[in-house]
């Protein structure tokens, strides 16, 4: 087994894990909440790395990351694990497999040079670290993002935001963008249907932006949860107050996991999220899981549409280096 990075003795043969905010305090041969991490003889190991669940070619669009390289495909890669329990996780088989297995972790064996061998091959430009939370498997993001920086290759991770500022500071060099789930702005939220609390998801979206990683965020909108105009209001308000330039997803709730109770979210629902971003000054408020509603990108300038989408596909874009080709206009993101 790998040993693990950000981590700290801590007396008794226990240790203090500091890469996510949780800072599980591990007794001997215990684990810690994303239950792939674990104390071995007074050294904290990742049983993960080097073992991924998940690999797959697919556009960066589906992240989703709709001003990072628009149209680009992007090997996606992903171990077993998460340090959050959310009952309506979209990902459960491979997120929440060790805590519904009992401590079993699955992967296939796959180094940090393989895949960037195989981002290589297929003509990626981009490595997305997803589907799972890749802070569980933050050694081998790390170790894969580096080569793949060597090669030209760009690194990407979908994330819930519970990173510590010792591990985005880890993240220095080799991370260049992230989507980053707000799922609410309610700490009961937070403790009541994930596991963990909001302050330190704020905190890393705070960080990631000061430190140059180019971050969008996705809030799955859920009927009866988080769904209110005061609360969505919220988020609106904190996004802008960081930038007006972070690209807002307000995404469809579909039943899954645990929560095959609730209905999926209507269109009127997201319309009405989008209109609160825009009045909260964020310039651009995507609509996610509703093919051909709300995923073009306007100039914010002089209203021209300059990148079409469809169902996470590039149907058209006409911006010149970032640039409206109608007003100059330089759109953020990160465009070659």
């Amino acid at each position: 087994m790998h040993e693990a990075m950000l981590w700290e003795e801590a007396g008794e043969g226990r240790v203090r894990c500091n890469l996510c905010a949780h800072r599980c305090l591990v007794p001997p041969g215990g684990r810690g909440v994303c239950c792939v991490r674990e104390n071995r003889d007074g050294t904290l190991r990742t049983l993960v790395y080097g073992r991924l669940v998940s690999q797959a070619l697919e556009p960066i669009e589906k992240k989703p990351l709709y001003h990072f390289l628009p149209g680009s495909p992007t090997l996606s890669i992903a171990a077993v694990g998460c340090n959050f329990r959310c009952d309506f996780c979209q990902n459960h088989t491979i997120s929440q497999y060790p805590r519904d297995h009992r401590g079993r972790v699955l992967g296939e064996p796959v180094s940090p040079a393989e895949v960037v061998r195989a981002a290589k091959g297929t003509g990626a430009p981009i490595i997305a670290y997803t589907y799972t939370e890749p802070t569980v498997f933050f050694e081998m993001c790390r170790d894969t993002g580096a080569l793949a920086r060597q090669e030209g290759i760009r690194n990407v991770i979908v994330t819930n935001g519970y990173l510590t500022e010792e591990a985005v500071g880890a993240a220095h060099g080799w991370l260049q963008g992230a989507n980053v789930d707000l799922k609410a702005f309610a700490d009961e939220f937070y403790r009541r249907y994930c596991g963990g609390s909001l302050e330190p998801v704020l905190a890393t979206i705070r960080r990631m932006v000061s430190s140059g990683i180019w971050v969008e965020v996705t809030t799955l909108v859920i009927p009866g949860r988080n769904d209110s105009d005061e609360e969505l209001g919220w988020i609106a308000q904190f996004l802008a107050g960081i930038s007006p330039d972070i690209p807002w997803h307000v995404s469809r709730f579909v039943p899954s996991y645990r929560a095959q109770d609730l209905p999926p979210t209507p269109l009127p629902t997201l319309l009405r999220a989008r209109g609160i971003g825009r009045e909260a000054g964020l310039r651009f408020v995507y609509l996610g899981n509703f093919p051909g509603e709300g995923e073009d990108t306007a100039c914010p300038s002089c209203g021209r549409i300059v990148i079409r989408r469809y169902g996470f596909q590039v149907v058209e874009n006409v911006l010149v280096d970032g640039r409206c080709p109608d007003c100059g206009y330089v759109l953020p993101g990160v465009w070659s």
